[in-house]
């Protein structure tokens, strides 16, 4: 008989390390609250109320997502202080797309081991994010799971949920003559990163700490680079009735998500000059040996947010947004493909 008595603790679950990292980054996440929050961290639900009386016809909104394996190279590199707020901007881009601003936000993450100094770094990128972006951080969940994530491991997922107007949700309105606008990304994002991963670290032997001559950067600083938030930029033209669309170039690359929004009969033809894609996208295709195909439908190419506007607005919308002209709208030719681009 086996009179060793069992416990949670020694199946690999601290209950109280969770306890304490619930209490680490209380008052972090208090700190993104307003007047509207009406539920205490812990709670088993967010409480939130929505005041819909500047609205004529409010929706929300709402998005889950995660950062795919950019995990992988945060976890590489023993950083933890961005990834969060890749995960907060990546999924306020997501919402924003339809014209919607965020209300609040909610995470999970997982662990192989619970580590409350790790979560509440993970948590700080989060909260961060959520105050640059107006949002509040209102719940979520750490669950520890031995025996299903390695004990360095973790996985990082978001939900957020935004509010538009009727009257400007988008796309809207995307017509023949219609321009295409590039707003400029800071990297990769949180797309690619399994083939980047591939020809960094298997194909070049490279380690997270390699310095890359060609980019003057490190493969840490040059991988973890923040996935931008394009609110603060295109916040002023939500309800412009000039902005028609918006796109944001994530997994599938410029044409898997343009596509998304153009309506049946239409097409967009773009141009995208070799000169105007940032050295890290070429110093990847050099060194993976990578086709033009391939670069297109895997990477944002420097483009990680894409704006369908009516052509008399192009200087007042550029101007604002240091973007630049891709190409227009026009009729579908026969073949039937919404995005057509031509590269030089």
């Amino acid at each position: 008989m086996n009179n060793n008595k069992l416990d949670y603790r020694s199946s690999g679950v601290d209950i109280k390390a969770g306890e304490e990292a619930v209490e680490a980054i209380r008052d972090m996440v208090k700190s993104t609250y307003n007047p509207d929050v009406l539920s205490e961290l812990g709670s088993f639900g967010g409480l939130y109320r929505f005041d819909s009386s500047s609205y004529t016809e409010p929706i929300l909104v709402s998005s889950t997502d995660g950062v795919g394996t950019k995990l992988r190279v945060a976890i590489q590199a023993q950083k933890w202080d961005t990834i969060g707020q890749d995960l907060v901007n990546h999924c306020v881009n997501d919402i924003l797309v339809q014209g919607a601003e965020p209300l609040f936000f909610l995470d999970y993450i997982g662990l192989g081991k619970m580590n409350p100094e790790k979560v509440s770094i993970i948590i700080s990128g989060m909260v961060k994010a959520c105050k640059e972006n107006g949002c509040a951080l209102i719940g979520g969940e750490m669950a520890e799971m031995p025996g299903f994530y390695q004990e360095e491991d973790f996985d990082l997922v978001g939900t957020i949920v935004g509010v538009v107007d009727r009257p400007s949700l988008l796309p809207r309105n995307i017509q023949k003559g219609d321009l295409i606008i590039g707003i400029p990304s800071s990297g990769l994002h949180t797309n690619g990163y399994s083939l980047a991963r591939k020809i960094i670290f298997e194909n070049l032997k490279l380690n997270i700490d390699s310095y890359i001559p060609e980019l003057k950067s490190t493969v840490k600083d040059a991988l973890l680079s923040i996935h931008k938030s394009y609110l603060p930029i295109l916040l002023p033209f939500l309800s412009k009735e000039y902005l028609h669309g918006l796109a944001h170039i994530t997994g599938g690359g410029i044409c898997g998500n343009l596509k998304r929004i153009i309506p049946d009969g239409l097409a967009a033809y773009l141009n995208i000059k070799d000169k105007d894609i940032p050295p890290l996208f070429h110093w990847l295709q050099n060194a993976g040996n990578l086709s033009w195909e391939v670069m297109l439908e895997t990477f944002n190419l420097g483009i990680g947010m894409i704006a369908v506007i009516e052509d008399r607005y192009k200087t007042e919308f550029l101007s604002a947004s240091s973007a630049k002209v891709l190409g227009y709208i026009d009729k579908s030719s026969a073949n039937r493909e919404k995005v057509v681009v031509s590269y030089n």
